[in-house]
């Protein structure tokens, strides 16, 4: 039987040395960052991403220290791999997505000068408010006059069609490209090249474009201008003051690998680690690379439809827009008998629906998807843990296919334990409402530990 239960909630602090009234972090707040946690996770951190006082509850619990190494094999913006870094254990990433993996290398390089870093992005800073300013345009008073649109840099239209429409407008756009030709002229052969990039990143979807997020991402409000420069600038000086915060220590290792989780067998040695810290994509219809269109175009990690599917190809099968026709985990999804009713669930509500359009057809496709490339993922992932390994996913209750609950963390047990994991434990860590149907949805961790395979690999 599964024992779920609620997950040991850190004390909510007002500052860096006083404890509020309120005891637990409540449930609203379970998934926000903590003050004191914002410096280096706060580069850049996905919309949604969990906290890294979740991460320091199990690197606690788990008992890791100095001579241990934590992966995470979807690591996302790297929430577990700074936290297990700041703490002085070993860490190793896996993420598809290249802006992703790239933002998670950037936040784990601390061995810049922050001075040196700071001055020269101020001066380049400087160099294109010029050259704007001799264009018309002022970063800061945005009500100037408006340049001509044939004298605006652009993106070639085979990479803009890339972009979801009007998520940047043209003149924020212009600045943004202006700025970027800036970086590589003059920063590209630098140690701090890549922070002065994701700090733009982070400009560009929180600052500077017409996005939002509710939680998957959409159009706002459109601003036929927004301030570029300045917020960058700003960026810039939040990562130089972290640099330069860091206590003095010598850090342990920590390796990013841009990889497919479903093939992590091949990626890291046999029996090379001792816990794992992670959250993958849970079933439903967000597409993870939309969510971060914007930043993986203008760093130039995808320029064309082509790099687009590559990078699709490479990830989880967790939503219908990332399916492709030679896809075959859902063949080894069929020996569960809960996914198998699951997506017969899942097929007979479409029917009974009439909903007949082809991403509704593809639900009960990517259920299987789904959960037959998470038992791929645990299969690979057993030789290379130590024995006695401890393993903490993060999962949620999803229900959006035809409102057919999916109970993702007690479904992934039984996967588990059918490949050899010893289920401890359901952890609740907080509940959500879904708007659809009325219900509050569960999102827990779901904690295991591997026993050990009674042989080597051969």
């Amino acid at each position: 039987m599964i024992t779920i239960k609620a997950v040991k909630q850190p004390r909510l602090f007002v500052d860096g040395d006083q404890e509020s009234a309120t005891p637990v972090v409540p449930n609203s707040r379970r998934n926000y960052v903590l003050n004191g946690d914002a410096p280096i996770h706060n580069w850049y951190r996905f919309v949604l991403s969990y906290p890294p006082h979740l991460v320091r509850t199990y690197l606690e619990e788990f008992g890791l220290g100095s001579q241990n190494t934590v992966l995470d094999p979807f690591c996302g913006t790297g929430t577990t791999l700074v936290e297990a870094r700041s703490h002085g254990i070993k860490s190793v990433g896996i993420e598809a997505n290249p802006v992703a993996q790239f933002i998670s290398k950037t936040k784990l390089n601390w061995d810049i000068d922050p001075d040196e870093f700071e001055r020269s992005a101020q001066s380049i800073a400087q160099n294109v408010q010029e050259e704007l300013k001799r264009q018309g345009i002022d970063d800061l008073r945005l009500a100037g006059h408006k340049p001509h649109s044939e004298s605006l840099l652009r993106l070639s239209p085979e990479t803009e069609k890339l972009l979801i429409k009007d998520s940047i407008s043209e003149i924020p756009l212009h600045k943004a490209l202006l700025l970027r030709r800036h970086l590589q002229e003059t920063l590209a052969s630098t140690p701090y090249y890549d922070h002065a990039l994701v700090a733009l990143a982070k400009t560009l979807v929180f600052r500077s474009s017409n996005l939002n997020f509710g939680p998957e991402v959409g159009v706002g409000k459109i601003k036929e201008d927004a301030p570029v420069i300045a917020p960058w600038t700003e960026e810039i000086r939040s990562i130089a003051n972290d640099i330069r915060a860091l206590p003095k220590a010598i850090y342990p290792e920590a390796l990013v690998i841009l990889g497919d989780s479903r093939e992590i067998g091949t990626l890291l040695k046999f029996q090379s680690v001792d816990a794992i810290i992670t959250s993958p994509p849970y079933p439903n219809e967000k597409d993870y690379s939309r969510t971060t269109r914007l930043e993986s175009v203008l760093l130039e990690f995808m320029t064309n439809r082509q790099e687009m599917r590559d990078i699709k190809r490479q990830l989880l099968r967790s939503n219908t827009r990332g399916v492709y026709k030679t896809d075959d985990d859902d063949v080894s999804a069929n020996v569960y008998p809960e996914v198998v009713r699951l997506s017969e669930k899942i097929e007979q509500r479409r029917i009974e629906l009439g909903k007949t359009s082809g991403f509704g057809k593809l639900y009960a496709r990517v259920t299987r998807l789904y959960f037959g490339g998470m038992a791929k993922h645990l299969s690979e992932l057993s030789p290379i843990l130590k024995p006695g390994a401890r393993l903490a996913y993060v999962v949620g209750d999803q229900a959006s296919y035809f409102q057919v609950m999916i109970r993702t963390g007690e479904i992934l047990a039984q996967i588990a334990e059918h490949l050899g994991y010893k289920v401890e434990r359901i952890d609740l860590f907080r509940t959500r409402l879904a708007t659809a149907t009325g219900e509050q949805l569960r999102e827990e961790v779901l904690v295991l530990r591997w026993p050990g395979a009674d042989k080597s690999p051969t």
